[in-house]
């Protein structure tokens, strides 16, 4: 047995060729990660509801992996106009950066958001000029909670003193699609 072992390492330190037909294993998948499947709980296609009012539904809301699991892309479709969409996608390797998300609303907003999974929820914050009327800007904070029945959270807070404190600004209650 050992002979045979000594043997077959031999031949392929002899031939190189030959050790080079062996199939390559692949590599995992570029976006698999669990970081990567921390937003998953908010795919699907949603009917919006304000928390404070669950019998009045204000959006359509579908949101969807993209690029081979690397892209999660929100189209909101509220029910009133001012629609728009999101983009967001894990940033790791030795940036580490966590979750960013674009927002681009149909009044010509944008906003960059960036944070993570806190252990509880997905929790992204950024600067949001004129959210709150024109020349009224402020960081924006959004936490996403997974909710009983499939449902997910989204509740919006709003800091116009540098994030030392916040105050409401949205919260909805996203229910799969009927």
């Amino acid at each position: 047995m050992i002979r045979r072992l000594t043997l077959a390492a031999a031949l392929l330190a002899a031939d190189p060729a030959f050790a080079q037909t062996l199939p390559a294993t692949p590599p995992p998948p570029a976006c698999a990660s669990a970081e990567h499947r921390a937003f998953d709980f908010w795919i699907g296609r949603w009917d919006v509801y304000p928390t404070a009012q669950p019998d009045r539904k204000v959006a359509d809301s579908l949101i969807e992996r993209l690029y081979n699991g690397c892209a999660i892309r929100e189209n909101w479709a509220p029910l009133s106009g001012n629609d728009g969409g999101s983009l967001s996608s894990y940033v790791g390797g030795p940036a580490a950066e966590g979750w960013r998300q674009t927002w681009v609303g149909s009044g010509g907003e944008r906003v960059d958001f960036k944070g993570g999974w806190d252990g509880k929820a997905m929790v992204l914050t950024g600067f949001w000029a004129g959210v709150n009327g024109p020349g009224q800007d402020a960081l924006v904070r959004m936490t996403y909670t997974r909710e009983p029945a499939g449902a997910v959270r989204q509740l919006g807070e709003a800091s116009t003193d540098d994030g030392k404190t916040w105050g409401p600004s949205f919260d909805f209650i996203y229910r799969p699609a009927k």
